[in-house]
């Protein structure tokens, strides 16, 4: 092989390496970390799995080489976001379980004392990459000093939508305000092409009811943690909400996180709200029917009420390190690695813009404009309210979210289970039992 030869392929090699390195954006400051994890550590983590096998792939690939970097052996339990909670309630109760869970919304809430402290890294990663959002602080440092999780993202809840059958409805865009988005779906039920959204205890889907409480300017607890829930503005939603509901395809009231995504792909309703594992799914499916939808669908931020703002709700994903782990800062340095951009870009990449960041210069990766119907979701951390809305989050709201009132009283009145007052008197009565607490 000749001298050029050598060169040229050289310098080929290493401009493909860069090529596939990750971008480092201007502006990222450089953070100090100093973390040195236990001799003969190994971990146990138990994580939520749903919908997207791209982002399981993903995150094993991230493990497998955390691992073989530190030779700290992993076990990864993917769980079901209905049996995160209890598995980790058992875990803090009986002081044993795994080192690190993944769990929703504000449940490092129920047991903060039970958690290791992470400031420390989430003041390096914050600093390192553009800051974390407001959400994302207000659910992982709920007295604005101590880290008692690691936020890891949110699934966001955006309009799914079949842009054809809501042309087809007399909507060349999707509506931006509530009294449009109810004369689309009256539209769309008269076409015999219906929406439906989840009623049932589901944890990602079922917020589409705090969206719809806060449009009209009802909330569970005000700014002093005082429960409201029985007010006029939440009685407006309520009646609202009956007209949408009478909308809907039958079956709604025992829906859960998998039930819409099922009903969607399979041409039983035409709008809904999820998660992007909807469009992932058609995109990648085997099937060439349901491959075909993928381009007729489309992705939208829930529109605005009379309250005339945004009133984003979503899922959000926090990371807990439980004190009873025999190996802490091994548990650290873990979530630290699968943080890190050589990681958390490939990750969020894999999983197709399934979950939005949490910190500022993850929004800049290319997963979120290479398919525009990605956009959408790229800002629903930024852009959420916390579940706890108005007030302060802890375990009152953690607990008042793990039970699903605000959900619960949505599917009794608009269904005609029990009027909206009704609705309203039991949730404010329910709501009180923890905040009182």
């Amino acid at each position: 092989m000749s001298d050029n030869r050598r060169k040229f392929l050289k310098k080929a090699s290493a401009g493909a390496a860069a090529v596939s390195m990750p971008m480092l954006w201007p502006g990222v400051a450089h953070a100090q970390w100093n973390n040195q994890p236990e001799k003969g550590a190994k971990l146990r983590v138990l994580r939520w799995k749903r919908f997207v096998q791209g982002d399981e792939d993903a995150y094993m690939a991230n493990v497998k080489k955390f691992s073989e970097k530190y030779g700290i052996d992993v076990r990864v339990d993917n769980e079901g976001w209905e049996d995160v909670r209890p598995k980790a309630a058992v875990a803090a109760n009986t002081g044993g379980g795994p080192d690190v869970i993944l769990s929703t919304n504000d449940d490092a809430n129920l047991y903060p004392d039970k958690l290791v402290d992470q400031t420390d890294l989430a003041e390096y990663l914050g600093k390192k990459y553009g800051g974390w959002y407001p959400g994302a602080q207000a659910y992982c440092r709920p007295d604005g000093k101590k880290w008692i999780a690691l936020p890891l993202g949110c699934a966001g809840s955006m309009i799914v939508y079949r842009q054809s059958m809501v042309k087809a409805a007399g909507f060349d865009q999707f509506p931006k305000n509530t009294d449009d988005f109810l004369k689309l779906f009256k539209a769309l039920k008269e076409k015999g092409t219906p929406g439906g959204m989840a009623l049932g205890n589901a944890t990602g889907d079922g917020l589409w009811c705090n969206w719809l409480v806060w449009a009209f300017g009802g909330m569970l607890v005000d700014k002093n943690n005082k429960v409201v829930i029985d007010s006029p503005e939440t009685a407006k939603a309520l009646e609202y909400g009956k007209e949408l509901y009478a909308t809907f395809i039958p079956g709604t009231l025992s829906w859960l996180d998998p039930n819409n995504n099922k009903a969607f792909l399979d041409g039983q309703v035409s709008v809904t709200n999820n998660g992007i594992s909807i469009y992932y799914a058609a995109k990648n499916s085997q099937e060439a029917k349901v491959k075909e939808m993928a381009s007729d669908i489309q992705h939208a931020t829930f529109p605005v009420g009379p309250v005339g703002q945004p009133t984003e709700s979503h899922l959000f994903f926090n990371q807990m390190i439980f004190k009873y782990s025999k190996y802490p800062k091994a548990a650290k340095e873990f979530l630290r690695f699968m943080m890190e951009q050589e990681q958390f870009e490939p990750w969020l990449t894999g999983a197709g813009g399934y979950v939005a960041p949490p910190l500022e210069a993850y929004t800049k990766i290319p997963v979120w404009t290479a398919d525009p119907k990605n956009t959408p979701y790229r800002d629903a951390v930024k852009n959420m309210r916390p579940a706890g809305y108005a007030g302060k989050l802890g375990y009152a709201s953690a607990g008042a979210g793990a039970d699903f009132i605000i959900v619960n009283m949505v599917a009794e009145a608009i269904s005609g289970s029990k009027s909206p007052k009704e609705a309203m008197q039991r949730a404010q009565q329910r709501a009180e039992r923890y905040y009182k607490l």
